[in-house]
């Protein structure tokens, strides 16, 4: 082999092998997720944030069975994870409803109680009038959902 050739085929040698690291490093990256979304899950055992507190567009209700009014505790509030809601009370007869998701990195809503609704990833707590931040690191309200009162029923407007 000529030094011509031998120099050509450390070249083409070293080439492979960086460009099979580039695709390794792309690989990585990449998500499983068939939607593309990257959203982690882990079957909800322990929650983990999404990159974002992803808001849904428009309103979602219409008349959709939230809950009880007897589940939900007047100065407190409860959470529907089948809607993926918190209802709170903050005084006798005065329901409010907000999307379950903190909007800080999008993990769900651990509690309702010392007065806040709580997300228990990052210690965020939320006004159980407005849905406004009390604590952060969350900047932005919780989203609200217009909810009604029907007989028992708490419904989504």
């Amino acid at each position: 082999m000529s030094r011509e050739e031998a120099v050509t085929s450390r070249r083409t040698l070293l080439a492979g092998v960086g460009a099979v690291g580039a695709v390794s490093v792309l690989a990585a990256c990449g998500s499983d997720d068939p939607a593309g979304s990257g959203a982690a899950t882990n079957g909800g055992s322990n929650p983990e944030p999404t990159d974002q507190a992803e808001e849904p567009s428009g309103d979602t209700g219409g008349g959709e069975v939230v809950g009880k009014v007897a589940d939900v505790p007047v100065g407190g509030g409860a959470i529907f994870a089948a809607t993926e809601m918190v209802v709170t009370q903050p005084t006798a007869g005065q329901f409010h409803g907000f999307r379950a998701v903190c909007t800080h990195q999008g993990c769900p809503i651990a509690s309702v109680d010392s007065g806040t609704i709580n997300c228990s990833c990052h210690g965020s707590k939320f006004s159980l009038d407005t849905g406004e931040p009390r604590n952060g690191p969350a900047t932005r309200a919780l989203t609200e959902r217009q909810v009604t009162v029907k007989g028992d029923d708490i419904v989504l407007a």
